[in-house]
C-alpha cells in the first residue's frame, strides 16, 4: 500500500519562508554581533603587530646609521637596542588578547622604546653632517610613518575592543553571550600612559 505525503507544495514554502524569517529576525537581533566585534579585535590587533614591527625593523640602520656620525653617543645608542631587544622579545599573538598583563607589559616595553628613540632623535640636532645625510634622512621619513601608522593601529584597535566589550555588556549581546558565547571573555585594551598618548611622537627635524 501506497502512501501520500500528506505536506504540500504551499506548505513546504510556507515553511522555508517562516525559517528564513526566523534567521533574518535572529541576524537583525545582533546573534552575530559578538563574533563578528571579536574577529575585528583580532584584525585590528594584527596591524597593531604589524606596525610595530616595521618598526623594530627600522632601528638595526637608524643605529647604525647615527653611530656612524655620533658615536660618543654610546650611552643613547645601547638605551635603543636594549628597548628595542625588550620590546621584540615579547610573544604578541593573539593569545595576548586574554592577557591583561602581558598587554600591560607589552605596552609598557614599546613605550620605552619610543621614549629612546626619540632621544635619539635629539642626538642629532648636534650633528649638522648627520642630519643631512640622506641615508638618516630617509630613515628619518620611514620612522616619522611608521609612528603615524602605529598611532592609527592603535586607535583602531582600542576602537575595535570598546565595541565588542560594550556588546557583551549591553543587550541585547549580553543575552546571546550568556547563552551562547560564554566562553569568549571581555577583551583588555590599550590604556593611555601619559597626555596626550594617542598621538603619534614628533620626530621631526
Amino acid at each position: 500500500m501506497h502512501y501520500m505525503s500528506t505536506a504540500t507544495p504551499g506548505r513546504f514554502t510556507f515553511r522555508l519562508a517562516a525559517m528564513a524569517l526566523l534567521a533574518l529576525l535572529l541576524t537583525g537581533c545582533g546573534i552575530n554581533n559578538i563574533p563578528t566585534y571579536d574577529e575585528q579585535v583580532k584584525a585590528a590587533w594584527s596591524q597593531v603587530e604589524n606596525q610595530y614591527q616595521r618598526r623594530a625593523d627600522l632601528v638595526p640602520n637608524l643605529v647604525e646609521t647615527v653611530k656612524g656620525f655620533a658615536e660618543q653617543e654610546r650611552e643613547t645608542l645601547t638605551a635603543v637596542i636594549e628597548a628595542r631587544s625588550k620590546a621584540t622579545s615579547i610573544q604578541v599573538d593573539e593569545s595576548i588578547l586574554n592577557n591583561p598583563e602581558k598587554l600591560q607589559q607589552f605596552q609598557q616595553a614599546q613605550g620605552e622604546l619610543s621614549s629612546a628613540l626619540s632621544r635619539l632623535m635629539a642626538v642629532s640636532e648636534r650633528y649638522p653632517d648627520l642630519k643631512s645625510n640622506q641615508n638618516f634622512l630617509a630613515l628619518q621619513s620611514q620612522l616619522e610613518g611608521t609612528e603615524n601608522r602605529i598611532a592609527v593601529a592603535r586607535r583602531d584597535f582600542i576602537q575595535a575592543v570598546e565595541r565588542y566589550n560594550t556588546e557583551i555588556r549591553t543587550f541585547p549581546g549580553r543575552l546571546w553571550h550568556s547563552f551562547l558565547y560564554s566562553d569568549m571573555e571581555l577583551r583588555a585594551n590599550f590604556e593611555a600612559t601619559a597626555p596626550n598618548a594617542e598621538d603619534a611622537p614628533q620626530v621631526e627635524f
